[in-house]
């Protein structure tokens, strides 16, 4: 029985591979361009996206950068020289569109990692990172996989949101062992 497991995570890291070599490189600098010019960046997802944007929000304020998650109850009104990160394979969860727009109206830069970039949140976004993959809504019509649901999506965002984190490292040439400091210490 086990043995099945291995297969089914070689069959899924496999898909991963073939996910992230399909993102676009020059999304991926245009998304680090505005987290770094960003006064504070708030991050936003549904389901398990949000659980995937939470843990980027983590390492982005390890590396020191002001973060906020969208509904957490400390966190502040976004203003005109923020950043709002939304991941939504959709694009269009309707909470998620509101926010967006809301955002736009303040004068916020608004970005988004989504599989569809047609979206109503792609076309709110000043940057977009596009990752193939399938939305809980769709069929498995963008590229195949045998994960169930919106699977693929999620672990292709965390995988390419962390590399973000090493691209961001690389730039303000900060080490692993920095970011210690402010790792939480209350546990």
């Amino acid at each position: 029985m086990s043995h099945n497991i291995f297969q089914h995570a070689s069959v899924i890291a496999k898909e991963l591979s073939e996910s992230v070599q399909q993102v676009d490189a020059g999304q991926i600098e245009e998304l680090i361009e505005r987290i770094v010019q960003s006064d504070a960046v708030f991050l936003a997802g549904g389901g398990r996206s949000g659980l995937m944007i939470r843990a980027f929000a983590m390492r982005l304020m390890q590396m020191g950068y002001k973060v906020h998650i969208v509904g957490d109850t400390v966190t502040p009104a976004i203003g005109a020289r923020d950043l709002l990160l939304i991941g939504s394979g959709s694009g269009e969860t309707q909470g998620l569109v509101s926010m967006a727009r809301k955002a736009k109206e303040i004068g916020s830069a608004v970005a988004v990692v989504t599989v569809r970039p047609e979206s109503s949140i792609g076309k709110l976004s000043d940057a977009m990172v596009q990752l193939p993959g399938t939305t809980k809504e769709q069929n498995q019509d963008i590229l195949v996989t045998v994960q169930p649901m919106a699977s693929l999506f999620e672990q292709s965002m965390l995988i390419v949101l962390d590399a973000v984190i090493l691209r961001l490292m690389e730039k303000s040439k900060l080490r692993s062992n920095q970011m210690f400091s402010l790792h939480a210490n209350l546990e």
